[in-house]
């Protein structure tokens, strides 16, 4: 009797596992998706879910970065040179031809602020940054920073991308990509920009590049009468919230049917995740905008008031306005990262010309940098303050940036020109050691006491990758052939500052 051969089964047979999960797991998959993405427990389009988990075990979640356009001075707010003070007015001579932006070398000109020595660490800060002072245990200063450029243009994109040149991604934007969101109802990336305008570059400093077009930050202007432009219909129009609403809908089905037709372009896929995000927003922003919930010790923590909603900008520098724009950014800051925005980039300073807006302060140092540093004293302080308190600065690292320093020589009789050759940043919370000093400038704060130990934003954007969990080198996107990676082909972790 001849064996009886079962028959081969066909190459498309289904297992038993995918009948079952086809006959009824797929929406239940949806639906698990679904609640594990409100979780927050979903691997997102970036390094999660091209690798399945994070690099390494993250320190923090969120991101603050504090932008100083125009090139704050270093040797005036943190980096204390009594070198300054003992050859004020003679011939500023290092010993090696020196290359300025605007002017020659002149004279050694010490600081016209007054300095003082503040937590166990003993840091020197200058008196309009006086109110960090209370701080600077929780911080972490490199005062060693190098720039490729000394034209505000390219040195801004630099420290905002990573790259000298336009059309690279902002760190927002690839921390955007490579973690996702932490929420539904707002942004992931927010920047906050100076009431009075942009810095060079413009919205450039926050783009997305050549990533999807999703990563680029949403703008919002707290100190505006509308912070969120077009986020509602005018209030004298014919558009009533039910015909908005079926508005929204008509377009959605017609910018689907549109995208059908273009594969691979993300930015009609973002412009229609925008109008669904600004659908949610218009219930979500109003209560985050909202400073008025804020209990009145809070206000006056960051220099406010109940009264104080709008400042108009005036032509004159003065310390109050500053401490309000940079105060009501920094609580807006703050608000905006406890309902899970990841990352927020404030801005201070403004290209608008003159009388200055910024931190540009080649005619008078002290008439410029004195009130806008006294809001960012008063501003930064509170920030950190009140992430401490709310249990909030263990997973949050703050960046304080700006794009170069400035010359120990002065320029004409009271400003200071460009110097990309040493300046400072710091950093606190998110895994970050407070009281410390990582790197050196020369006696005179000019260059870094070692000249082999350049520290560039390279290193710093790889640190803060680290400290969310990401490994520099591996968080890339191909772009013309290239796997383009935020740090380009540099950096190095600064294992010195983290805790």
């Amino acid at each position: 009797m001849p064996s009886i051969i079962p028959p081969t089964p066909p190459y498309n047979a289904a297992s038993r596992r995918d009948f079952l999960w086809n006959l009824g797991g797929g929406l239940g998959g949806i639906a698990l998706a679904s609640m594990l993405g409100q979780d927050g427990l979903l691997a997102s389009d970036g390094v999660a879910a091209r690798h399945g988990v994070l690099h390494y075990p993250p320190r923090t979640k969120r991101v603050v970065q504090l932008y100083m356009s125009g090139a704050a001075s270093q040797c005036d707010l943190w980096d204390y040179k009594p070198q300054l003070q003992k050859q004020h007015g003679e011939k500023f001579d290092p010993g090696e031809a020196v290359e300025l932006f605007q002017s020659s070398p002149d004279k050694v000109m010490q600081s016209p602020f007054a300095w003082k020595q503040y937590g166990q660490s003993g840091k020197w800060l200058s008196g309009p940054v006086a109110p960090l002072g209370d701080c600077v245990d929780d911080i972490a200063f490199i005062h060693s920073m190098v720039s490729k450029s000394n034209v505000h243009g390219p040195a801004t994109f630099m420290q905002a991308t990573g790259f000298v040149l336009p059309g690279f991604p902002s760190m927002g934007s690839w921390i955007s990509y490579g973690l996702g969101s932490l929420n539904e109802n707002l942004p992931t990336f927010v920047v906050l920009p100076d009431p009075r305008g942009f810095a060079p570059n413009g919205p450039k400093n926050w783009g997305s590049g050549f990533l999807p077009a999703e990563h680029q930050a949403s703008m919002v202007q707290p100190s505006a009468k509308t912070p969120i432009a077009d986020l509602f219909a005018p209030a004298d129009g014919y558009v009533s919230a039910c015909s908005d609403a079926d508005a929204l809908d008509l377009l959605a089905t017609l910018n689907r049917q549109h995208e059908s037709t273009r594969p691979g372009d993300s930015r009609l896929d973002a412009r229609i995740r925008s109008y669904e995000l600004a659908a949610r927003m218009q219930l979500s922003a109003p209560e985050v905008l909202d400073l008025r919930q804020e209990p009145e010790h809070i206000l006056r923590m960051y220099g406010l008031d109940r009264d104080n909603t709008i400042t108009p900008a005036t032509p004159q520098i003065n310390a109050a306005q500053e401490i309000e724009y940079f105060g009501r950014n920094c609580l807006t800051a703050r608000r905006l990262l406890e309902r899970g925005v990841r990352f927020v980039q404030i801005w201070s300073g403004a290209d608008n010309g003159f009388p200055r807006r910024n931190w540009d302060s080649h005619e008078d140092l002290g008439r410029d940098h004195g009130p806008l540093a006294q809001g960012l004293g008063v501003g930064a302080a509170a920030l950190i303050k009140d992430l401490k308190q709310r249990g909030m600065l263990d997973d949050t690292v703050i960046l304080w940036t700006t794009e170069f320093g400035r010359m120990p020589c002065n320029q004409g009789s009271l400003g200071r020109d460009h110097n990309p050759f040493v300046f400072t940043n710091w950093l606190a919370g998110g895994g970050i050691r407070g009281g410390v000093t990582y790197g050196e400038s020369d006696e005179w704060s000019y260059k870094p006491l070692d000249r082999d130990r350049p520290t560039y934003c390279y290193d710093v954007h790889a640190t803060i990758l680290h400290q969310l969990g990401i490994d520099h080198e591996r968080l890339t996107y191909r772009s013309n052939g290239i796997d383009r990676r935020l740090t380009d082909v540099h950096g190095q972790v600064i294992r010195e500052i983290i805790s």
